[in-house]
Order: structure tokens, then C-alpha cells, then sequence
């Protein structure tokens, strides 16, 4: 595909489509990390001499319902701030927007527009009609086909792939297709049910999978262990076995931290998995299970991480994550982080700055690495490529 520092943007209206999809409560950003990551895209094209028009979605608004809860009103304030110049903000665009050349303007809610979610080809023609070139930049949105995403990327007169959402793509690419080995995927979460494509792809790729929190608990089961009260979803064993007897190498936890009700003040107990009882949830895995991951991280090429090891959100069971995040900070394989539990553990424990690559993908990183094709980066390539 064509990249945006491909295109000469002077005196252009250069149309961004960035993930601002923020955290947000009683209308104040409490994260702004999707801003700053899109940050350089936005200079980048200020800086070789667009108009640059920037939307984005936040939440899940009903179509063609204004909400002042979900408007972007204070992300063109905080990007104001972070650029240290004026972006203007556009309530009524889709018809068009008088924009000053050089100047930056936030669009309303790209979800507040009726036929966004469903592609609708007239909405992505009218998008199409505000630029002269369409930059993709929102990786965590292209597993989506949508009219700001997919369908205006075949409207638009040019359309090209921005800085991060190129990013995004070279790292995981270089993780997945060509690893240094040993490559070693860490998957971790609830339950096996939610990740079962993502598990099922990686194990022919890797040389080891490490899992960790609720599906550990699944795993362990279908290794004839008991797991107690914990979280576990016995019509997953089979599965989880048959991935077992797999050619890659899936440690069993041989030790794991346990209480009796699910609760941040509960203290945590550590014991044998042989040792679990009928009353024990299973809350976090055990330092002898820590050491076994450690070290496959210390002797790993590549380190892709999915998913927390246990309920790290509570100090008392944040152990096995906080030790997994780092040990990879600490290692010198090329590592890939991605997901919102796995970077609220990367921001918790500090250690993102030692991460080679922190996808901002939730949806779409799991969906790359499962192989599936992504519709918003279908559409530039097959532009591109035609």
C-alpha cells in the first residue's frame, strides 16, 4: 500500500481517520494515549502543508442521535493542548467544512452519522468529497468495514496508509512472518472461548504458548487438574487438551496463588495445583510457574503478549503480571504487547517504554495475528494495487 509520506500533501485537504476512541468520565479524558500515538501522524501532515481533517468514533452512540456524553468536543480541546495550536471542531461536517489552509479540524462523531457502522457507500462517497487524499491511521478500527474506514478508502481520490496505522502493521508482520525464534505468545484473560481463534493460530507458529489467567484455569483442568471455585469453562476442556497435545511447548502452571472470596482485601495463598481445594479461586499464578515463563522470555527472539496472568488489578494477585511485564522489559527479543487489559498492565507496571512495539489494536490485533484479512487495510491495498 501507498504510505502518506509517499504523497505530496502541499496544499491539500488531507482527510485522517485517527482511533480517538478515549476513555472518558463526566466529560474529561482519564487516558489520553490513543492522542499522543496519533500525535506524529497529525504534524507530519501539518508540517508538509495540508488542510488536514481529522475524524474519529467514540463509544457506541445510537446513529443519528447527538449525545453530548459521546462528542469529541474535548478531544479537539486536549488536542489543542498536546499540539500546541488551535484545532478547530466541526459539530455539522459531512456536507462540508470551511477550513483554512493549514489549519486543523476535529469532526463530530463519525457513529453520530447514520449508515457508519453499515458501510453505507453514499455516506463514504460524502466523506470522500471533503478530501483530495484519504489517510488511514486508525489500526485498532480496520478490522471494521465502515464508511470511515473501508468504504472511504475506495471513494476517496487518493488514499494511503498513515504513519501509525503503517507502524502497526510492520511490527506485527515482523513478529508473525519472520521471527527471530525462539517466538513465545503469551495469552492471557478470561476465558478460552474469546481467544480460541487466537490460540489455535498461534500454536502452529510458535515454539512456545504461555497462558495465563482464566484460561490457564481451563487449561489446567483439561490437564486433569482440579481448579476448584475458580473461573473455568468446562465445555472448553476437550479443546484446550487437543491444543495440549500439540506439537508446541504449552506449560502447565505447576503452582498458583489462590483465595477463598474475589476481592482486592482477600489474601492471597499460594499453592500446588495438586493442592488446590473445592473453595479456592485461582487468582493468579505461583512463583515457580513465574520463574518456568521468565526464563522462556529471557532465552526468547521474539515475545508477543496478549492478556494479563491474573486479577493484576488487585495488588494482592498482581504478582504474575507485574514479574511477566518485566521480565520482557528486561529481555532482549523483539517484543509486541497489544490489547486494553495488556496495556493497562504495560501503563500499571511502567514498563512501556522497554516494549519494542505497544499495538493500540484490541479487535484488530487479535485479528491480524489470527490471520484474518482486515477490511480497512483490504481497501488500500486493493486501491494500491489495481
Amino acid at each position: 500500500m501507498i504510505a502518506m509520506s509517499d504523497v505530496d500533501l502541499r496544499g491539500k485537504r488531507v482527510l485522517i481517520r485517527e482511533d480517538f476512541n478515549v476513555p472518558m468520565k463526566d466529560g474529561a479524558i482519564t487516558d489520553d494515549t490513543r492522542l499522543r500515538a496519533g500525535l506524529p501522524t497529525l504534524r507530519a501532515a501539518l508540517e508538509a502543508g495540508a488542510t488536514v481533517i481529522v475524524m474519529s468514533h467514540l463509544g457506541r452512540p445510537v446513529e443519528g442521535e447527538w449525545d453530548a456524553s459521546l462528542s469529541l468536543a474535548p478531544v479537539a480541546e486536549a488536542l489543542s493542548a498536546l499540539l500546541d495550536l488551535p484545532v478547530g471542531f466541526a459539530k455539522q461536517w459531512i456536507d462540508g467544512i470551511d477550513a483554512a489552509p493549514g489549519s486543523i479540524t476535529l469532526c463530530e462523531n463519525v457513529r453520530f452519522l447514520v449508515g457508519e457502522k453499515r458501510n453505507d457507500h453514499a455516506l463514504s462517497a460524502r466523506m470522500a468529497t471533503l478530501c483530495d487524499v484519504f489517510v488511514n491511521d486508525a489500526f485498532a478500527t480496520a478490522h471494521r468495514a465502515q464508511a470511515s474506514t473501508e468504504g472511504v478508502a475506495r471513494a476517496a481520490p487518493v488514499a494511503v496508509a498513515g504513519p501509525l496505522l503503517a507502524a502497526e502493521l510492520l511490527a506485527l508482520d515482523r513478529a508473525l512472518s519472520n521471527p527471530r525464534r525462539p517466538l513465545v505468545a503469551i495469552v492471557g484473560g478470561a476465558k478460552v472461548s474469546t481467544k480460541l481463534a487466537l490460540l489455535e493460530s498461534l500454536v502452529d507458529k510458535v515454539d512456545q504458548l504461555i497462558v495465563g489467567g482464566g484460561i490457564a484455569n481451563t487449561f489446567l483442568s483439561a490437564a486433569g487438574r482440579a481448579v476448584g471455585a475458580s473461573l473455568c469453562e468446562n465445555e472448553m476442556t476437550d479443546i484446550a487438551a487437543r491444543l495440549i497435545a500439540s506439537d508446541a511447548d504449552i506449560p502447565i502452571p505447576t503452582d498458583v496463588v489462590c483465595a477463598k472470596q474475589f476481592s482486592a482485601s482477600e489474601p492471597g495463598v499460594v499453592k500446588n495445583v495438586a493442592d488446590v481445594s473445592a473453595d479456592d479461586m485461582i487468582m493468579d499464578l505461583g512463583p515457580d510457574s513465574i520463574k518456568v515463563i521468565s526464563a522462556a522470555i529471557e532465552n526468547a527472539g521474539t515475545v508477543l503478549w496478549n492478556g494479563p496472568l491474573g486479577v493484576f488489578e488487585f495488588s494482592g494477585f498482581a504478582a504474575g503480571t507485574r514479574q511477566l511485564a518485566e521480565a520482557i522489559a528486561a529481555s532482549n527479543a523483539f517484543s509486541v504487547a497489544g490489547g486494553g487489559d495488556t496495556l493497562a498492565a504495560i501503563a500499571t507496571f511502567g514498563v512501556s517504554d522497554d516494549i519494542s512495539y505497544i499495538s493500540t489494536g484490541g479487535g484488530a490485533f487479535l485479528e491480524f495475528i489470527e490471520g484474518k484479512t482486515l477490511p480497512a487495510v483490504a481497501a488500500l491495498n486493493d486501491r494500491n494495487n489495481s
